[in-house]
């Protein structure tokens, strides 16, 4: 369980690029990108995204999200842990 204390930011490993509503994320070692694991955010993970700023822990971002897209606490919990959970597993953001 993610502590709902814990303040994330993005990885300074990672290049981002914004694509309409999206983002492709690139992972970059010794200033190169690998292609090969390129990972893509739909519309809501790029919400998620843009809130990971180093600041805000995870409660607010659960809560702006569930303000944002209009569900209940437990589902943007879940849907943010998730989201949390798989970035940190692929080291794409940082605590």
């Amino acid at each position: 369980m993610t502590d709902p204390k814990a303040v994330f930011s993005h990885s300074p490993d990672v290049v981002t690029r914004k694509t309409g509503n999206e983002y492709v994320l690139v992972p970059v070692a010794n200033n190169i990108a690998d292609m090969e694991s390129l990972y893509a955010l739909n519309e809501t993970g790029a919400f998620i995204w843009d809130l990971l700023d180093g600041e805000r822990n995870v409660e607010e971002i659960i809560l702006i999200f569930a303000r944002e897209y209009g569900i209940n606490h437990k589902t943007a919990s879940e849907d943010v842990i998730s989201f949390l959970n798989e970035m940190s597993k692929y080291l794409i953001i940082k605590i």
